[in-house]
């Protein structure tokens, strides 16, 4: 692949774990304070961040699979 390429892959892996990282801290504020009260917001959260982590990891895939 070109390295035009592997930077746009490379540019998407970055994103992608800045947002899963993100999630996860939303993840962790509701951990750290707001259980048990806010155990409503739990299951939402706790699916954002698995799906944020998903979309990192197909990513980082492609961009294994590139050769970066």
């Amino acid at each position: 692949m070109s390295d035009e390429v592997i930077k746009q892959l490379e540019k998407e892996v970055k994103k992608n774990k800045r947002l899963a990282n993100e999630q996860a801290m939303v993840l962790h504020d509701l951990i750290e304070d707001s259980l048990p009260e806010g155990y409503g917001e739990l299951m939402g959260i706790a699916q954002a961040t698995y799906d944020a982590c998903i979309a990192w990891d197909q990513a980082n895939q492609k961009l294994k699979a590139a050769g970066g």
